[in-house]
């Protein structure tokens, strides 16, 4: 069993008291909905700020690199445990750290992309920088998140003893999807074991032969959004009939087609796979979407 479908299990099996009011449910179905617009706009505005501050990020980052090297015994342990893809970029445990409470633990694992080659394009520096303060946002937003469901909790009949036996847990960590001689691609994670409205994945694809970060439209052609399109529809089309799941409508804030947003990883058989998270286009039940779309 993975550590998200313990999770999952874990939120399942939890038993919360009668008293828990159906507004309160509808309450923070509300609030799922209105944080995944919110962390949209936010993404557009730290992306907009890593492009202004990408280059004195870039050395920060560096510095400490070297720092944490040089220093930390688990750090320079970690980097002799992580793969070299073909010589020319590796994935490091750049930072790992756990907290807990009585209330909650927070466990969180930052990688850092270290490419070998010269000149990278400071690609690398960029990603890192940007790693970092997802990692890091995401476990303090969590932490938040979990401070308001436990007032919501007592408000509605919840006890303090029953809210103990909750385990509440915050988690940051990555996932390498793809090591190819063409691809590097990688996941960073973010889930809280009580709910999977909050789930949250970036995802890294960078070409190593260009050292570029690829898009969508450097994998499927000029006619990229036209191609995923087709192939979307189809493969829910089969899921619908497969499995009987229900996809949102357009109307109600479905699947409307891809863009230079979406979110995708590369397989390992360097094809895109095309990632919704949960609520984005059909009820949290059914989870993350996936859709390979084959070249």
């Amino acid at each position: 069993m993975s550590r998200m479908e313990e999770a999952k299990r874990k939120y399942e099996d939890v038993n919360i008291p009668d008293e828990l009011s159906k507004r309160m449910k509808e309450t923070i179905e509300q609030k799922t909905r209105t944080m995944h617009r919110e962390r949209k706009l936010m993404k557009i505005k730290r992306e907009r700020l890593l492009i202004r501050s990408g280059l004195a990020a870039a050395s920060i980052v560096v510095i400490g690199f070297t720092a944490a090297l040089n220093t930390s015994v688990v750090f320079a342990e970690n980097t002799g445990k992580i793969p070299v893809i073909g010589t020319i970029a590796r994935i490091l445990t750049f930072r790992s750290y756990e907290t807990e409470t009585e209330e909650l633990k927070v466990s969180v694992e930052i990688p850092s992309v270290e490419m070998i080659a010269e000149d990278t394009n400071g690609v690398a520096d960029a990603i890192n920088e940007e790693i970092h303060n997802l990692c890091e946002n995401y476990a303090e937003e969590g932490v938040k998140r979990a401070e308001e469901y436990k007032e919501a909790f007592l408000e509605t009949g919840g006890t303090e003893e029953e809210w103990a036996d909750h385990n509440i847990e915050i988690r940051v960590w990555y996932e390498v999807k793809a090591q190819t001689e063409d691809y590097l691609s990688f996941a960073v994670m973010g889930s809280e074991n009580w709910t999977s409205a909050y789930s949250e994945a970036k995802y890294y694809n960078i070409n190593l032969k260009s050292k570029e970060v690829v898009t969508l439209k450097d994998i499927l052609g000029e006619e990229y959004a036209k191609i995923a399109d087709e192939s979307i529809y189809a493969q829910m089309a089969e899921e619908t009939d497969k499995n009987g799941t229900e996809f949102w409508t357009v109307e109600e804030g479905g699947f409307a087609g891809i863009s230079e947003n979406t979110k995708f990883y590369v397989n390992e058989e360097e094809n895109p796979v095309i990632v919704f998270e949960p609520y984005e286009i059909a009820a949290g039940s059914a989870g993350t979407i996936e859709f390979e779309i084959k070249k």
